[in-house]
């Protein structure tokens, strides 16, 4: 598209409409002419690079399974993000934010990672995901796979790729995404309901200070709280405590984490990158000096730093490498 072009038309138009409006006396004429130059413009506008408005859907149309009730909270969704159909790479994401499975961080775990994404040409789905205290485990691994399965089935109509769609989370948020990423379903060709009859393991897997295990000594008390219940049950804590479940089907996973977080120790991050080290599945870890816990995207205002404010460029550079986005031209010598 030569933007250029496009603006010395519009500076054509601009200036016939200026000549009509003075010339014609007549008021219709005035306001079909108006009305016609507003229309050009809408038009030559939309196809210049702008995203699609976010837009949500019900993740499990006919009801969720186990749906306790009619509730917001019992009706998890997927905020749609698309971006401009110039920079689309095919790529997306389900985005998972934290919030300890008793809650979302939407805007800066969700919102403002969504937009990261449709910056370098990946769509974006927000997952709200049930949790605590309506919901524990398996709803919010339920959801995440769903989420998963509805990208994939529908990846002509949002214009993306099947094989190039990931599972991105923060926190409890990362522990979801490990637990996608370990415990995912392969897809059922008998299935009357067209969304199952697509797998549900994701392509690869972004874990930004990811809640990983819940035994000791590194779990994170108040997520397993949420998920499993005062008394959890054994069996559980092991089925969840995603680093023992990595095998060599396990996706290539970034993780990102500091060694100053108070919040969910660096261990976990570490634990779930030495598994994936151990079978030989392609993984980067981050693990940067400071920084708190919940920093999102690394800015200044959730207590980020300019160090941890790299993890998103390092993030899409190993996208890149893992060939879900365009290899980045070659620098100058």
């Amino acid at each position: 598209m030569n933007l250029h072009t496009q603006t010395d038309g519009f500076n054509d138009l601009r200036d016939d409409h200026a000549a009509l409006r003075h010339s014609s006396t007549r008021p219709l004429a005035r306001v079909v002419w108006s009305v016609m130059f507003a229309v050009v413009l809408l038009v030559t506008f939309a196809g210049a690079g702008l995203a699609e408005e976010p837009r949500v859907e019900p993740l499990w149309p006919a009801g969720a399974p186990g749906a306790i009730g009619d509730e917001p909270a019992d009706k998890p969704t997927l905020t749609i993000y698309l971006p401009p159909a110039d920079k689309a790479t095919g790529a997306a994401v389900v985005i998972c934010p934290g919030g300890g499975y008793g809650g979302l961080a939407i805007d800066h775990e969700g919102v403002e990672v969504a937009r990261w994404l449709n910056s370098i040409g990946v769509a974006g789905f927000i997952l709200r995901y049930r949790h605590a205290p309506r919901y524990r485990h398996p709803a919010p691994l339920q959801d995440a796979l769903r989420a998963i399965r509805t990208v994939r089935a529908r990846a002509s109509e949002f214009g993306v790729q099947g094989s190039k769609i990931g599972i991105l989370g923060f926190s409890a948020g990362g522990h979801l995404a490990s637990s996608a990423a370990t415990l995912f379903e392969d897809a059922n060709p008998a299935a009357e309901d067209p969304i199952m009859r697509v797998g549900s393991r994701p392509d690869f897997a972004v874990l930004i200070y990811p809640v990983i295990s819940f035994a000791e000594p590194c779990r994170h008390s108040g997520s397993l709280r949420n998920l499993l219940g005062p008394e959890p049950d054994p069996a559980l804590i092991e089925l969840l405590s995603t680093d023992r479940q990595v095998t060599t089907r396990t996706p290539p996973t970034f993780l990102v984490h500091t060694t100053a977080d108070g919040g969910v120790p660096a261990e976990n991050s570490i634990l779930f990158y030495m598994a994936l080290f151990r079978l030989k599945v392609p993984a980067e870890m981050h693990i940067y000096e400071a920084g708190p816990h919940g920093f999102g995207l690394g800015s200044k205002e959730k207590g980020g730093n300019p160090m941890v404010a790299t993890w998103p460029k390092a993030c899409a550079a190993w996208l890149a490498h893992r060939g879900i986005l365009p290899a980045a031209p070659a620098a100058n010598p």
